[in-house]
């Protein structure tokens, strides 16, 4: 019986990707029934919203999604699509693995890092007014039920793979209650992992420099939701770019899969976007629902043809001369 998982195409390169790592998961033999549904610009346009309410409820009634790249008005227009995805849906975890890929050159070696992010409160949360005329406010929120639920998340996510440490980033040596109640909470729930998993805690800003001067130093790392974004694409840089990391937002009920990156509107509908981000996403969506196989095949077959780094197969942006889908099809071509 087939599988039945919601696509979000998305704004700009969105709909190349997306129809990229569709196209490689059908072809590992996933079995996949797709359900395509808008979200984003488009969706405006011709919905009246940017996240039409028939979206939120098949992916409540399906439980799993694939989301393409969503494009956000800066300081105007519609609020984020993903951030009120994560909200609708309560994805009160992002999950972001950021590995080094073979034949892509970069200034590090051997990374190889998980990052945890809370992903429903903190300045997120988009509580905003203007106090008087030229004076803005931002409040960050932090409660202890979402503190405890991602810190128990990341241990168990830990524990599962059999990593060895998680650490911290906080500036709870600033903020003292916020921050300060999330580290407390997270060494609460440590206590039933410590016989399995190190433990530490970076105040941020060293931990950023400690990132940056030797990532491999870091297994999972754990944060609170405004620190998470930046530090996740931080990290990306370390191992090629966005292009080459996916993600994961889980919540009790559903989980959405996702590239990180930008919506790219400048390289749309040109065949060059690279697609593997969205197909990273896309082997994780299938290990979450219990394909496995199909996805370890998937993986294999972008480290090969990353790793032969035949200029034809690899589009632009990772040192190839091809199109979205010369990769694809060097893809497939390495599953069978």
């Amino acid at each position: 019986m087939s599988d039945i998982v919601c696509l979000l195409p998305g704004d700009g390169i969105g709909p190349e990707v997306t129809s990229a790592a569709r196209e490689v998961v059908d072809a590992a033999g996933a079995d996949i029934e797709w359900v395509i549904l808008p979200a984003g610009t488009t969706a405006l346009e011709f919905c009246g919203s940017a996240l039409p309410e028939r979206t939120i409820a098949a992916i409540e009634g399906h439980g799993v999604a694939l989301k393409g790249p969503l494009t956000t008005p800066i300081g105007k227009g519609n609020v984020s699509v993903s951030v009120q995805l994560r909200k609708r849906l309560k994805l009160f975890a992002a999950v972001r693995p950021v590995r080094s890929m073979p034949g892509i050159k970069t200034r590090f070696e051997n990374v190889d890092l998980i990052i945890i992010r809370e992903n429903t409160e903190g300045l997120y949360s988009g509580i905003e007014n203007e106090v008087v005329e030229g004076v803005v406010q931002s409040l960050k929120i932090a409660t202890a039920k979402a503190c405890h639920r991602i810190a128990r998340f990341a241990f168990e996510y830990a524990a599962a793979r059999e990593r060895r440490k998680v650490t911290v980033f906080h500036k709870a040596n600033i903020l003292k209650m916020s921050d300060g109640l999330f580290l407390a909470c997270v060494r609460k729930e440590y206590e039933a992992f410590a016989d399995r998993i190190v433990y530490e805690e970076l105040i941020i800003d060293n931990g950023c420099m400690q990132l940056v001067r030797d990532p491999t130093q870091f297994d999972v790392l754990l944060l609170e939701n405004l620190y998470g974004d930046i530090v996740s694409a931080l990290a990306a840089g370390l191992v090629g770019g966005l292009g080459v990391v996916p993600g994961a937002n889980i919540g009790p009920t559903c989980a959405v899969f996702e590239a990180v990156h930008g919506s790219a509107p400048d390289i749309a509908r040109k065949g060059i976007a690279n697609p593997l981000a969205c197909i990273m996403s896309g082997a994780m969506l299938l290990d979450y629902i219990g394909k496995t196989e199909q996805a370890a095949r998937i993986r294999q077959a972008y480290d090969a043809v990353l790793g032969e780094g035949k200029p034809e197969n690899l589009t632009p942006d990772i040192g190839g001369k091809g199109t979205t889908q010369s990769f694809v099809k060097a893809i497939i071509k390495a599953m069978l």
